[in-house]
């Protein structure tokens, strides 16, 4: 067994056996999906070793030990630690102009669009849930009459709080049409300033909730879009297959299901049709 004592500054500091590494990577693998590669070691030993410092404990056996006896109390925490959490407002902006441009249009040529439901699965922060709700306000100009719903979920709770806040850096929205910030952000002033809130117009449409996609799903509802985009990158190709399967079952007949520009259902599920870049469609 090899170990690592990794120096921080000139202070060593906790060692991290390949036991360890091996516990811990698979308690992530049963707990969330994600399938951590060993050049993750270093990225899974600074974040955890954050854990250690706020409970005071001495070495990682002592919190393996601890994820094991009490595992409602700190297995959240072990959660939120190693999930990794990056987006922006409208990033893959071509899936909100697919949206707006094609799916909005057909689901209202086909009355389809009252009682629309759309999930943000993965949603971090909440931008990618933002956005769609600015994309459904900006296409149907009576949607707060239009029982329009979006689900936005992620495993992490520390994020779906900050995404229910609907609070953020006023950098965030750098690059945004100076129109739509106007629309859509009130900006903060005195102890808020250089921050911006979302309106109340686009929140109201939103339903955070934190959601393990490897568990089972409450929802009762079907869907007619599914956003899960970046998320599978970090899963293996059985659990990715397990995943978009999964989805099919919630996916209306003629839905769509949304990825990431670095992720593909080939070889992995059968029941979509691809039909645009990283947009799938379900069969009627």
């Amino acid at each position: 067994m090899t170990g690592l004592a990794v120096r921080e500054g000139n202070v060593a500091a906790y060692k991290f056996t390949d036991l360890h590494f091996d516990k811990l990577r698979m308690l992530v693998a049963e707990t969330t999906g994600i399938s951590l590669s060993d050049h993750k070691r270093d990225l899974l030993y600074g974040r955890l070793t954050r854990r250690l410092r706020a409970l005071g404990l001495q070495d990682f056996d002592q919190y393996i030990a601890l994820l094991a006896d009490r595992p409602d109390d700190e297995l959240q925490n072990f959660i939120n630690a190693v999930t990794t959490n990056l987006t922006s407002f409208f990033r893959e902006n071509h899936h909100f102009e697919f949206l707006a441009n094609e799916l909005f249009p057909q689901l209202e040529k086909q009355g389809r669009a009252r009682g629309m439901r759309i999930w943000s699965a993965g949603c971090s922060t909440g931008e990618e849930a933002y956005s769609i709700a600015m994309t459904v306000r900006e296409y149907f100009a009576d949607a707060g009459a239009m029982d329009i719903k979006i689900l936005a979920s992620d495993l992490d709770t520390s994020v779906v709080q900050t995404a229910a806040n609907g609070i953020y850096d006023q950098s965030r929205i750098e690059g945004m049409p100076p129109e739509r910030v106007k629309r859509w952000f009130q900006r903060g002033s005195g102890s808020n300033a250089g921050k911006v809130r979302v309106r109340r117009e686009l929140a109201e449409l939103i339903t955070f909730r934190q959601l393990n996609l490897m568990q089972a799903w409450p929802m009762q509802s079907m869907f007619d879009v599914v956003f899960c985009r970046n998320v599978v990158i970090y899963f293996d190709k059985p659990t990715q297959s397990r995943l978009f399967n999964n989805f099919a079952s919630v996916i209306k007949p003629g839905g769509h299901l949304i990825i990431g520009h670095s992720e593909t259902l080939h070889k992995v599920c059968d029941r979509f049709e691809l039909i645009g870049k990283t947009i799938y469609r379900k069969p009627d």
